[in-house]
């Protein structure tokens, strides 16, 4: 049994392709009627399967196409078993979701995806300390998937207290948060991190790169409490916080810094550089939103108002994450790039701009209690974009076969 990354690299696009689907389908039941379809257990199955099938499924391949390049002689048909079973999970909570909502099978398949994340992380990392060479990579991806591993303890949290029926806003707005953080700010950042820093490590010294590592790395436990200021914390906890969001702030203007200074070495292709100044910019605007929510003023009235919250959430998932995968995914040769695959990226990334302007601009409105005509139906439209962009993207994607993958 072979394992064809670039077939693994597809099917994780493809799965992109339905979370823009789903995305469609709840955007047009906002904007006009769709009686047939739940709302709250789509959403569900909209943001699980973002998460695993896609994300995640694309993260995990993309680390294990890492692995096959610094050993090509390495056996991955170990990890073929843990791709299917993160995408059967994936695929399970998909259908289970939008069902039954919160259910004893919604619940199976989620907590067989979180037992698959521990299997990776355990083989991954005996794998990782089998290479000869200690890349300064290595740091981010074990700290990623520990940190995969660990963001789990806030879902069990909630499973917990839904089981037990317990009612208490902020324990489960804490446990919530606790999962979220983990995941986008743990596993999928320090994951891509690593994947930059895997380019980096070429033409960058180990020490520099061990200082970006060392700030984050530093700065991820209290940072959680960004998300938690609206409770009451103590004035030391308070102190760590700010001190994290400044340290964050710093390790990632050093990073551009470091990019800057080696942009002609790393010779990215076009379209892989302008997807990453894309990814930066949103990265940028996240940590400043960061640095500005440690204001507590700021922090209640933002967490206060859902649509500014989803817009933060799409910033970091769409604008962060995606845009970063699918550049990296130019960089490492996976397909031939065509003119139309740069239009198609570009449709896609305008819909996310889109997107983000709509949402920022409906939760404003909603802070100073103004309705603004058609917001909804511009979301609507925006939702259309990205998917349009992402149909012509996947549908004209031809696999490039002087790839850099081994295939096992």
């Amino acid at each position: 049994m072979s394992l064809n990354l670039q077939r693994w690299i597809k099917i994780s696009l493809i799965n992109l392709l339905i979370v823009a689907t789903l995305g469609v389908i709840l955007r047009y039941k906002i904007a006009f009627s769709l009686p047939f379809i739940d709302q709250k257990h789509l959403l569900h199955g909209h943001s699980h399967f973002a998460f695993a099938g896609w994300i995640s499924q694309a993260i995990m391949t993309l680390l294990v196409a890492y692995l096959s390049k610094q050993n090509p002689t390495a056996r991955l048909r170990k990890y073929q078993w843990l791709l299917y079973g993160n995408l059967f999970t994936a695929y399970a909570m998909l259908i289970a979701f939008p069902v039954e909502g919160y259910g004893l099978f919604s619940i199976i398949f989620s907590t067989c995806s979180i037992f698959v994340s521990y299997i990776f992380m355990v083989i991954y990392w005996k794998d990782l300390n089998k290479l000869k060479e200690n890349n300064p990579a290595h740091s981010w991806f074990k700290t990623a998937i520990l940190l995969n591993s660990f963001s789990s303890l806030g879902a069990f949290a909630l499973a917990i207290m839904m089981a037990a029926k317990i009612v208490h806003q902020n324990w489960y707005l804490a446990a919530e948060y606790f999962y979220l953080h983990f995941q986008y700010n743990g596993w999928f950042f320090f994951a891509c991190m690593g994947l930059i820093v895997s380019k980096l490590s070429v033409i960058v010294s180990p020490e520099k790169l061990k200082r970006i590592f060392l700030l984050f790395a530093g700065a991820i436990a209290p940072a959680y409490f960004l998300s938690t200021l609206w409770m009451h914390i103590p004035v030391w906890v308070y102190i760590l916080i700010v001190v994290a969001a400044f340290a964050q702030v710093f390790g990632w203007m050093y990073t551009i810094y470091l990019i800057k200074s080696n942009t002609t070495k790393l010779a990215f292709t076009p379209i892989s550089k302008w997807l990453f100044i894309f990814s930066g910019i949103a990265l940028s605007i996240k940590l400043l939103l960061q640095l500005g929510s440690t204001i507590p003023s700021l922090s209640t009235l933002a967490f206060g108002f859902r649509p500014i919250v989803i817009g933060y959430l799409h910033l970091v998932l769409l604008g962060v994450t995606t845009i970063f995968l699918l550049g990296y995914m130019f960089v490492i040769n996976t397909f031939t790039i065509s003119k139309t695959t740069a239009i198609s990226a570009g449709i896609f990334i305008a819909g996310i701009i889109i997107n983000e302007i709509f949402l920022m601009t409906q939760g404003v409105s909603a802070l100073t209690y103004i309705t603004i005509p058609f917001i909804n139906e511009a979301l609507l439209l925006a939702a259309l974009i990205m998917f349009i962009g992402l149909l012509i993207l996947i549908t004209n994607l031809k696999l490039n076969t002087e790839d850099d993958f081994n295939h096992n």
